[in-house]
């Protein structure tokens, strides 16, 4: 089966470019994770660092008060993780999901069925993305792109 890779176009929402797509990564990385989770997919996320994965950690604890996703850092929680796992280094377990908040497209990526990633709007930000683009295409991924969307709240 081939990977499938969904690269997705960020929107820039404040001055700070940077700072803006790193929240707004982190923030389309929890939707992405609880997509998938509800879908009954494993998910792993691909975080640059252990402070990296912490703070994506705290995010899927708080950013939807009315669906919980299951999920731990590696090394914590059950044996085999929980559906969705946060990482900085190579998943020990098989999973569908990868959603990578890195600058470079993991070594280990082809033994996922799907993978996330995301085009920023900074500029240097968006050029490693592009790099990332490539890499997938040459690897023999199939490779899309399209814009974020927020869901709707559905209103009490």
């Amino acid at each position: 089966m081939q990977t499938q890779v969904m690269f997705y176009l960020l929107k820039d929402e404040l001055t700070d470019e940077a700072e803006n797509d790193t929240r707004s990564a982190l923030y389309h990385a929890c939707l992405q994770a609880s997509y998938f989770y509800r879908q009954k997919q494993r998910v792993y996320i691909y975080a640059k660092d252990q402070q990296h994965a912490e703070q994506i950690d705290e995010m899927l604890w708080a950013f939807d008060s009315d669906s919980f996703v299951p999920h731990n850092l590696v090394g914590e929680g059950p044996k085999q993780g929980a559906a969705v796992e946060i990482g900085f280094q190579a998943p020990q377990g098989r999973r569908q999901v990868l959603i990578n908040l890195t600058s470079t497209v993991p070594n280990f990526a082809n033994q996922f069925q799907f993978i996330v990633d995301f085009v920023p709007s900074d500029e240097t930000l968006k050029q490693q993305a592009r790099e990332r683009f490539k890499t997938c295409r040459q690897w023999g991924f199939q490779v899309d792109n399209q814009a974020v969307t927020v869901p709707e709240k559905a209103s009490d």
